[in-house]
């Protein structure tokens, strides 16, 4: 097997930790945080071994931090520091994923999720528990669908966008780069870029700041 880091230390780690331990393909070196209070300690098992721009015991691994544009922050500085960086997915054993789906490098696809034919999603992006994307749907990278949420067939997500939990898009839907949906919404019209869009029918109500944390 393999041996393989994680970036990040939190929730989102943990969840990957134990996707990573149930495909049984890869072995975990230990854990990169930037978070100084965390050096030296143990997060299910294993180390934190150091800030993320540390020198890395191993050439592969995963973003484990579930916040869109951190998530690219991070990947941008490890491969600054390290150009021949391989990512690799993390896909739970019980994840259904249809024929001709591609994923990109450092995607975690969690429990129960469901992509079904011909869909594409982006390098580092997340498919969350029991979350649905249905056929031809495209992700652009770094964009996240939130436990429990549903695409419908033919959607196009845009880059950082966030699909918040139980949220509903219907088919053929538009949703831009930056967007947040909040959860519970029901998206029946293109969303556009930079903005915080619920409701039912969901409709944007501000703009986004970024780097604000999601509904």
């Amino acid at each position: 097997m393999e041996w393989i880091v994680i970036f990040g230390a939190g929730g989102h780690a943990q969840v990957l930790i134990d996707i990573l331990e149930l495909m049984g393909v890869y072995r975990i070196a230990g854990i990169y945080d930037d978070s100084p209070s965390m050096l030296g300690k143990f997060i299910a098992g294993y180390p934190v071994l150091g800030l993320i721009d540390s020198k890395l015991v191993a050439n592969k691994g995963i973003i484990g931090v579930g916040v869109n544009h951190n998530r690219e922050q991070i990947a941008e500085k490890i491969l600054q520091n390290n150009s021949d960086f391989e990512f690799i997915n993390a896909i739970h054993p019980s994840a259904v994923i249809g024929k001709n789906v591609i994923l990109g490098e450092g995607t975690a696809v969690m429990a129960g999720s469901v992509i079904n034919p011909n869909a594409v999603i982006g390098p580092h992006s997340i498919i969350n528990t029991m979350a649905s994307v249905d056929h031809d749907c495209v992700l652009e990278p770094f964009a996240s669908v939130a436990p429990g949420a549903h695409l419908g067939g033919n959607v196009h997500v845009g880059a950082r966008t966030f699909i918040g939990m139980s949220a509903t898009v219907i088919h053929s839907i538009h949703i831009g780069h930056d967007t947040v949906i909040g959860a519970g919404a029901t998206v029946v019209k293109d969303i556009p870029n930079h903005v915080v869009a619920y409701g039912s029918p969901a409709k944007p109500v501000r703009g986004r700041v970024m780097n604000e944390r999601y509904l």
